[in-house]
C-alpha cells in the first residue's frame, strides 16, 4: 500500500488508515479486525481516550503487542471524565494533558505515542498552554509528533500559526466539502497534512447505504442524498465501487495524507483497503464527482 509522509514529520502513513472507533468493545473481534488491517498493509491506527471510555485504546494496545514498531498509533486528548459527574468536560489545559497521556500509554501498553491529537478546540482555550504540553511531551519522548482533530477553520489557523502540529484530522468527503475552501489550501501551503475522517459520510456513500439517507446529512435532505447516490452509483464500475470512489475522492487533494474509514466487519475492511488498489481519480473525474454535490461552507463552528 502506498505510504505518505504526515506533514513535516518522519511518519510514513498508509494512505488508507483504520478509524478504530467502529471495532466495538469485544476484544477478540476488535483484535482480529486490527490484525486483518495490518496484514492488508494498513499501518495507521486512529483511536481516542474517550472511545468506549478507554476500552478502544485497550483493544488497540492488545492488537499491536509484539508488532508495535510496525504500527503508527494516533490517539486523542481533551475530553475529560470527572468521577460522579455525567458526560464529558472539555479540558485542554497543560496539567490535564500531562496526566491524561499517562493513562493512554497504560491502556495502549506502550511507552510512546506516534501522533497525539487535541480532540477538539476553541478560540477560548488556553492555546499556548496546550501547545506547551505537547511540546514538553515531545521533548520527553512520550510522543513523537502532535496534531489536532478539529473542523473549526479559525482554530486550525491558530495552531498552524503558533505550534508545531504536523496534521489536522478533519471530516472530509464528497458530501462534506467544507475543508476545500479554507482548510485544505492553508494546510497545503504550510506543509501540514490532513487526515480525512468520514470519507464515506457515515455510510451514506456506500453501496448499501440508501437507508442512511433517511436521516439526512449536514444540510442535505433525503431526496438530495438519494440523487447523489444515484449519480455516484452510475459513475461506479466493477473496478471501483461507490465507497472506493468516495475514499479516492477524499485522498485526491495533495494535502491529504491518509483517509480513515471505519469498519465493523472483515468485509467492510476488505472493501476499504481495496480503495488503495484502484486507479486514482483523474482531474476530470474529480470535477465530475464535485458536480454531484454542494460546495458546502463553514458557517458555524468557527
Amino acid at each position: 500500500m502506498k505510504k505518505n509522509r504526515l506533514g513535516s514529520s518522519d511518519l510514513m502513513v498508509s494512505e488508507i488508515g483504520f478509524g478504530c472507533m467502529t471495532i466495538g468493545t469485544e476484544e477478540q473481534k476488535g483484535v482480529y479486525l486490527i490484525h486483518e488491517a495490518l496484514e492488508k498493509g494498513i499501518n495507521f491506527l486512529d483511536t481516542a481516550d474517550l472511545y468506549d471510555s478507554g476500552r478502544n485504546e485497550e483493544i488497540v494496545g492488545k492488537a499491536v503487542r509484539g508488532r508495535r514498531q510496525d504500527v503508527i498509533i494516533a490517539t486523542k486528548v481533551g475530553n475529560r471524565r470527572i468521577p460522579g459527574q455525567e458526560g464529558l468536560v472539555w479540558d485542554p489545559s497543560k496539567a490535564y494533558i500531562l496526566e491524561a497521556v499517562k493513562e493512554s500509554l497504560k491502556r495502549l501498553g506502550t511507552d510512546y505515542i506516534d501522533l497525539y491529537q487535541l480532540h477538539g478546540g476553541t478560540l477560548d482555550d488556553p492555546i499556548d498552554d496546550t501547545i506547551e504540553a505537547f511540546e514538553q511531551l515531545k521533548r520527553e519522548g512520550v510522543i513523537r509528533w502532535y496534531g489536532i482533530s478539529s473542523i473549526r477553520p479559525n482554530v486550525i489557523r491558530e495552531y498552524v500559526k503558533r505550534s508545531g502540529i504536523v496534521s489536522v484530522m478533519n471530516q472530509y468527503s464528497l458530501l462534506d466539502r467544507r475543508a476545500e475552501e479554507e482548510v485544505l489550501p492553508l494546510l497545503g501551503n504550510e506543509g501540514v497534512s490532513l487526515i480525512a475522517r468520514g470519507p464515506v459520510a457515515s455510510g451514506v456513500l456506500a453501496e448499501r447505504g440508501a437507508s442512511k439517507a433517511v436521516k439526512g446529512y449536514l444540510d442535505y435532505k433525503e431526496s438530495e442524498l438519494l440523487n447523489v447516490r444515484e449519480r455516484l452509483a452510475a459513475f461506479a464500475s466493477e473496478e471501483r465501487s461507490m465507497e472506493q470512489l468516495a475514499i479516492r475522492y477524499s485522498l485526491a487533494h495533495p494535502a491529504v495524507a491518509t483517509a480513515i474509514p471505519g469498519a465493523s466487519s472483515p468485509e467492510q475492511l476488505q472493501h476499504n483497503v481495496g480503495a488503495a488498489a484502484v486507479t486514482p481519480l483523474t482531474e476530470q473525474e474529480i470535477r465530475e464527482l464535485r458536480s454531484f454535490s454542494k460546495a458546502n461552507r463553514y458557517t458555524q463552528h468557527r
